[in-house]
């Protein structure tokens, strides 16, 4: 059909070549940008995805710039705890020089000014040591979270612990043994005295809920030794990072006085340790005299052929008995015309014996020391005046190096190590729990390094133009552009066909 008023072939071409210039357009922008995707036309669910894909991998970035901030502040935190550790080294040996007892009263001063000092550092370095205008070491950083990862919740919790000179603390007890006398023998003393006597029946000795009572003899004397050695031998305990020692120094609380035996003689008989069997007897005859050299070298030839932890000393005119935390009994059985005061004898023994028997029992001092709080009960062995000398049911004293490291005395300084020891322990185990932290968050970096990498690679491949793809496309669209202008010049020239009728 030949028509003037309508060209469908000059219509149809236009539109097709609107159609191919929208695509063309379409082609070189994505060439130009090297986006596939540049607007949500281009590929609404496609932008979608890659928005979200972009927005992971950023957060990510971010995450492990957070981390990095974490460790920054774990690595000074634990570069400080290097230098407290330094310090508490320097007090345990200071505190190792002072207990021994070749030191006089003026040295021991002076090493406990040099540890004073070492402690006021150690409360400066905790106290400043910061990150970010944060304090690290004082208490306050706790249940601080490092957000690592691209969602909400996705946190760390990162807390450290005050390491200031009164928070460096240990859990203490300190029981100081007790002494019990008459003049009775050793059977009847200890059946009126039942807290100078281990019952497995109805006495408890527990510390943090462990039972010790298998380690100990039944019907024995209280012993502190044997509970530190039962503490120190228990694995539960062990891992809890209880430890416990004892000590047992008696020193006479009367000056003694050389001893007349009369008629009758003089027989003392000696128990070291907890077993009621006596370990040795120290015979007199009648007539003789036991002076305090007599006396001494007696108890320390026995003892020494014995093997038994057993030293006579002298000091002031007084006999000092001292054993490594052994209970230390004695039964005396003094003859006619022979009179014995037994607090010549035992420290807090009172009482005299004339032509009878008497007896006395001085329990040794027990010291428990943990890095953390722990429990103990000690029923019916210990009260604060009999046995072991403490609370029966009670819960561990916090102790500190700032107040408790004292090595004025021999025993001080030994507790001071002990105390000591426990802290640098503390201290160590602050620094691991630090190093683990950073090994988790370094882990936390490494995997968001990876994982920005794959979101982005997914972006890449659902946001970015193929050039190879898009560069055959443009060719495509370009030549069909050229093909369609020349074929729309040809479509507006069919009208004039009609001219040849109307010749």
């Amino acid at each position: 059909m030949l028509r003037i008023n309508y060209n469908f072939q000059s219509e149809f071409g236009h539109v097709n070549i609107l159609k191919t210039e929208r695509n063309l357009n379409t082609s070189l922008e994505r060439l130009e940008t090297g986006y596939r995707i540049n607007s949500a036309k281009d590929d609404a669910a496609g932008l979608f995805i890659a928005d979200q894909l972009n927005l992971v991998a950023s957060a990510l970035d971010q995450g492990v710039r957070n981390s990095q901030d974490g460790i920054s502040a774990a690595q000074i935190a634990e570069t400080s705890l290097a230098q407290i550790y330094d310090k508490l080294v320097s007090i345990y040996t200071k505190a190792e020089q002072a207990a021994n007892d070749v030191n006089s009263a003026l040295s021991r001063s002076a090493l406990q000014q040099d540890i004073n000092q070492l402690i006021d550092a150690i409360d400066r370095i905790a106290k400043s040591a910061e990150f970010n205008g944060k304090k690290l070491l004082d208490g306050s950083f706790k249940n601080q979270y490092i957000h690592y990862g691209p969602r909400a919740d996705q946190k760390l919790s990162m807390s450290i612990d005050s390491a200031t000179a009164t928070d460096l603390a240990a859990y203490s007890v300190r029981g100081t043994g007790q002494s019990v006398s008459g003049t009775t023998g050793l059977a009847t003393l200890l059946t009126n005295n039942r807290d100078f006597r281990f019952d497995s029946g109805s006495d408890t000795v527990q510390v943090q809920g462990i039972n010790l009572e298998n380690y100990l003899i039944d019907g024995s004397l209280t012993d502190a030794k044997a509970i530190a050695d039962a503490v120190n031998q228990d694995a539960e305990l062990q891992k809890k990072g209880i430890e416990a020692s004892a000590i047992n120094v008696s020193t006479a609380d009367t000056a003694f006085s050389t001893i007349a035996v009369g008629t009758g003689g003089l027989t003392i008989d000696f128990y070291v340790g907890p077993e009621l069997a006596v370990d040795f007897t120290l015979s007199y005859a009648s007539g003789s005299s036991v002076s305090l050299t007599q006396i001494i070298d007696d108890i320390n030839s026995k003892a020494r052929d014995l093997g038994l932890n057993l030293t006579a000393t002298e000091e002031g005119g007084k006999l000092v008995l001292k054993t490594e935390g052994e209970t230390i009994a004695l039964e005396v059985t003094a003859g006619s015309g022979t009179t014995v005061d037994l607090s010549t004898l035992l420290q807090g023994a009172t009482g005299t014996v004339n032509d009878g028997t008497g007896s006395a029992v001085k329990v040794g001092d027990l010291t428990l020391i943990g890095a953390e709080s722990y429990a103990y009960d000690f029923t019916g062995v210990s009260t604060t005046t009999t046995g072991l000398g403490l609370a029966a049911v009670d819960t561990a004293a916090k102790t500190s190096i700032r107040t408790d490291a004292k090595v004025d005395t021999n025993q001080n300084a030994e507790f001071t190590l002990r105390l000591v020891n426990a802290v640098i322990k503390k201290v160590d185990k602050m620094r691991a729990d630090l190093g683990s932290i950073q090994i988790s968050l370094e882990t936390i970096i490494q995997n968001n390094e990876f994982s920005a990498v794959q979101q982005r690679e997914a972006e890449s491949r659902i946001r970015n133009v193929d050039f190879a793809k898009e560069m055959a496309n443009f060719t495509r669209y370009q030549t069909l552009m050229q093909s369609g202008m020349a074929m729309l010049a040809q479509a507006n020239q069919l009208p004039q066909l009609v001219l040849q009728l109307l010749r």
